[in-house]
């Protein structure tokens, strides 16, 4: 009869350990996705499976505007952020050029400084050269991070990109354009993507710059359901299940995000 394989204790505890993180981290998730199907409009009582808080938030125009301003925001600071980080990541990688160090610095900055300092910041500019506040503005904003975070994503796959191959179709007869665009550009798409998608992802999310930067009539989603807990309404069933809907959105653009890095990775 064959033994049977005993799983060492220090397997055990790391595998109570990891279900332990994970509870702690998902519970309230759990327990929100849970509320958002309650009949009843209290938090703390289930009296019943309902989709009625689905339908509600499809049928509440604010939020559907808000919504809306935030998808607008989102793609056309991804859109412009996609081509800017690129460029940016690739001129860093390839090029040298006096204070190089310090630029590559200054360009990563934004992913360490506070929301709430990189808000204050721009909202004293829009101030300074009297620009007024509205949609474009958190578009230029959100452009400033979404930027850094592309520029991060492209630059790690440009580290895995042999150099050598631009340099063959520069002997072969390419421009320096056409090198960039037929050689190192379909290699760059994996990474580019997955940038892209994680910068929509964090301005989507974004409220504190979007707060300083929004003008009337510009309500993105996040600062949307601030009013509303700010307003009195508290957290309401149709909250819940908006935002069970955006956890199973973000969830699924981060998992093709990864798909596709991976797949980049491994081309």
């Amino acid at each position: 009869m064959a033994s049977q394989i005993k799983v060492p204790p220090i397997k055990r505890w790391q595998t109570w350990y990891m279900l332990l993180a994970f509870f702690y981290m998902y519970l309230p998730i759990g327990v929100l996705t849970i509320f958002s199907f309650n009949k009843s409009p209290s938090p703390s009582q289930w009296t019943g499976f309902s989709l009625e808080w689905y339908a509600k938030f499809l049928q509440n125009p604010n939020l559907l505007a808000a919504l809306q301003n935030s998808l607008s925001v989102a793609l056309a600071a991804v859109s412009v952020s996609s081509v800017l980080g690129t460029l940016t990541a690739v001129g860093l990688a390839r090029y040298y050029f006096p204070g190089k160090s310090l630029y590559q610095g200054v360009t990563y900055l934004p992913l360490i400084v506070p929301d709430i300092a990189i808000a204050v910041a721009t909202l004293v500019f829009f101030a300074a050269i009297k620009l007024p506040l509205s949609l474009g503005t958190i578009v230029v904003a959100h452009i400033v991070f979404c930027l850094a975070y592309v520029a991060v994503v492209v630059s790690s796959r440009l580290a895995s990109i042999d150099p050598k191959l631009e340099e063959a179709a520069l002997d072969l007869g390419a421009t320096p354009v056409q090198a960039f665009l037929r050689v190192l550009l379909p290699q760059l798409l994996p990474g580019i993507l997955s940038g892209c998608l994680l910068a929509f992802i964090l301005s989507m999310d974004d409220f504190v710059i979007a707060y300083f930067t929004a003008g009337v009539g510009s309500t993105t989603l996040p600062i949307a359901i601030f009013s509303s807990l700010r307003s009195g309404g508290g957290v309401t069933p149709e909250l819940n299940a908006l935002s069970v809907l955006l956890i199973l959105a973000s969830g699924s653009i981060a998992a093709i995000a990864e798909a596709v890095r991976s797949w980049g990775t491994h081309d």
